[in-house]
């Protein structure tokens, strides 16, 4: 029962010629797109052969003789995290434009994870690897992943001995802590990030600079998570200490959201008792209540350089480029008017 016992085995190319009438250089003609040019109804009559047999293209076998699988790996934190699953979703999208399909982990933030990840993409044999890492300034791929490409994405300084793209963060920052202050006449501005404060983070950097600058002292600062939960707690914390800020900036939109329910449940109205301002961009700041004064990151031009890169440079790429962000202005700042800012 079932199929003909010489289509029980794995339909070959050769199978897909002799059915359509045609050699078998026709039909990878027209199962890679070329490089010849096949008629049209000859070519049609090659895919109803395709279907008819149910042929399916070896993969490894074109790997081999091409000596490329065509594939990228990718790995980021958390692509739950809007901003991580639009970068994702942008690199996807360069990738296949050129032909390449992309495979992606999720590093969890766990060291020892982007590490077993790392070497299981090599292992799968792809052609470069994309990395948000969990710690970019102290970042070392094992010896097995230092033989692809890699280029490094979500950096706001230079990592020395690879590749990276990120932000112009200590501007965006300072660009947004000075509307808070110019515009807005805040001169108590807390901040909610992110680092555990080893390293100086360029948004905190560039939140130091614009209050120093107008000559304003510091203001409180909450270190929490990356996550709404992070924002919440960070939040509770600011609007508990006894010098209450007027005003917030969140190192990352999911922080705001949960700093936005952090300062309901303590009663108070955004922006009419304290403004809030975020770092990222997402969707998820313009559909927040109130929509989110940000400074947003170009993550569909970062995606494409990261893509061009690792695709272009060969082994052991170098050299940071820094991306530009647009002050978008929102409700949350006490603006009326949205308007962007490059």
């Amino acid at each position: 029962m079932g199929r003909p016992a010489e289509l029980r085995r794995s339909v070959t190319r050769a199978d897909v010629a002799r059915y359509a009438g045609v050699s078998s250089a026709v039909v990878s003609y027209v199962v890679n797109h070329g490089p010849k040019p096949v008629a049209p109804a000859t070519a049609q009559r090659v895919r109803d052969a395709i279907a008819v047999l149910g042929y399916r293209p070896n993969l490894s076998a074109r790997a081999l003789k091409r000596g490329s699988t065509q594939m990228l790996g990718l790995v980021v934190h958390d692509s739950s995290n809007p901003f991580f699953g639009t970068f994702a979703l942008e690199i996807t999208v360069e990738a296949a434009r050129r032909g390449y399909v992309v495979l992606m982990i999720n590093s969890r933030a766990d060291v020892e994870m982007e590490r077993r990840a790392l070497d299981d993409l090599v292992g799968r044999q792809i052609d470069g690897v994309i990395v948000a890492s969990t710690q970019p300034l102290a970042f070392s791929i094992s010896h097995q992943a230092s033989s692809v490409p890699a280029v490094l994405i979500d950096c706001s300084v230079p990592v020395p001995g690879y590749a990276s793209v990120g932000p112009d963060a200590l501007n965006a920052a300072r660009t947004v802590v000075e509307h808070l202050i110019t515009v807005h006449g805040h001169t108590s501005i807390g901040m909610v990030i992110g680092n555990d404060g080893s390293d100086l983070d360029r948004r905190e950097e560039g939140w130091q600079i614009a209050l120093r600058a107008a000559g304003l002292p510091d203001g409180p600062i909450a270190r929490a998570p990356f996550s709404r939960e992070g924002g919440y707690q960070g939040g509770r914390q600011l609007l508990a200490g006894p010098d209450r800020p007027t005003a917030i900036f969140a190192s990352s939109d999911m922080q705001a959201v949960g700093l936005l329910k952090a300062i309901r449940e303590h009663g108070l109205a955004v922006p009419k008792d304290i403004a809030v301002v975020a770092f990222d961009g997402t969707a998820e700041s313009e559909y927040s209540s109130p929509p989110l004064t940000v400074v947003r990151q170009p993550v569909r031009e970062m995606a494409v350089r990261a893509v061009t890169r690792v695709l272009t440079e060969g082994m052991r790429p170098e050299g940071h480029e820094k991306f530009d962000m647009a002050l978008v202005v929102r409700e949350s700042c006490g603006c009326p008017h949205i308007k962007e800012v490059v």
